[in-house]
């Protein structure tokens, strides 16, 4: 990968045949190059060299995350426009960040591009990410482009800043402390089957659903308040569904869990769509992933800065669900009886 976006292999023989873009890969590149914001005054060079430089946030630790989105895995072109899949590919990677209660500050992007790309398509790819950029304030300083023999393929990284002492991981939670989930769970998992079974979106909240899953909303600001405040003990997002984030905290804490059935924020459309699949509406929210919620876990002496998070939290809901346990099961408490959590979303 070479950060200074957006460079071509060094050697076009390495690559195969060329891959016709438009014009020719030079104005491809032109163009993305056209589209990004001048930089920062921090990013000493920026994108065009073989790499970019930037100053460190004084005082501070770096945060770097990566994440790549496959087509066919990760999205689908029949239900994602180029723009919402520019956009999810940032989105996963700032939540991330978020879950480390840091703040997101500079991205990479490389492209793998299928044999004979569409320029406007790669153009609305970079448009999608770099709205979303916008939003989170996060420079692209620099990336790379290259030919696919395969699906497309959006690979990011993304580089932020947190004070010492306010970094959030998953091992942090102790006995005792509440579990606390971000907005709500299980809407993108329902409107990805709402997509794939072709239901009709004239509903509001299955349009909801529908959008959640291609344009996600990863909560930055939310994860860099509970850093900052020292509000949460442990934290980590949901990108591979809720049950397997409690799973992930409670193990990596040496505790358990349980997790009220009642509690757990549910959309009513989604809870509608996976009924109507004849699904259990609870399971198959707390198993389906792509929410890049949050959830994390905090000691009862921090529900006064909790209570300051939620405030400047610019209407993103936090909701209790259950607490870590001194037994180690990890459980779902439905009814009043303890039943197991579903799995997660895994890949191999």
């Amino acid at each position: 990968m070479k950060p200074g976006l957006l460079k071509s292999p060094a050697d076009p023989r390495s690559a195969g045949p060329s891959t016709r873009v438009g014009a020719g890969e030079r104005e491809l590149i032109a163009g993305i190059r056209a589209r990004v914001p001048p930089a920062p005054p921090w990013l000493a060079v920026a994108i065009g060299d073989d790499a970019a430089v930037a100053k460190p946030e004084r005082g501070a630790l770096e945060v770097l995350t990566t994440d790549s989105l496959i087509e066919g895995i990760h999205f689908d072109r029949r239900f994602s426009a180029p723009a919402d899949i520019g956009w999810k590919a940032l989105a996963v990677n700032l939540s991330d960040i978020a879950a480390m209660g840091a703040t997101p500050r500079l991205a990479l992007l490389s492209l793998g591009l299928p044999h004979h790309p569409s320029a406007d398509e790669v153009y609305a790819l970079v448009d999608g990410f770099l709205a979303l950029a916008g939003e989170a304030r996060v420079t692209l300083a620099g990336g790379n482009i290259t030919r696919s023999p395969g699906p497309l393929v959006v690979d990011v990284t993304v580089v932020g800043f947190v004070r010492p002492r306010r970094v959030l991981t998953r091992a942090g939670g102790r006995v005792d402390d509440d579990l606390y989930v971000t907005g709500e769970v299980g809407a993108a998992a329902a409107g990805l089957a709402a997509l794939r079974a072709g239901e009709p979106l004239d509903e509001a909240g299955l349009r909801a659903c529908a959008e959640r899953h291609r344009r996600p909303h990863p909560r930055v600001r939310v994860g860099a308040l509970l850093g900052r405040n020292r509000a949460a003990s442990a934290c980590m997002d949901l990108s591979d569904g809720l049950a397997d984030a409690v799973r992930q905290i409670a193990e990596a804490s040496a505790t358990g869990a349980a997790i009220d059935a009642d509690a757990i924020p549910v959309p009513a459309a989604a809870r509608a769509c996976f009924e109507r699949a004849g699904e259990d509406a609870i399971l198959s929210a707390v198993a389906g992933g792509d929410d890049y919620e949050l959830l994390f876990a905090a000691p009862r002496r921090a529900r006064g800065r909790l209570a300051t998070v939620a405030r400047q939290a610019r209407g993103v809901t936090i909701t209790r669900i259950g607490r870590l346990t001194g037994d180690p099961a990890i459980v779902m408490i439905r009814n009043g009886r303890p039943e197991p959590l579903p799995a997660g979303f895994v890949h191999f």
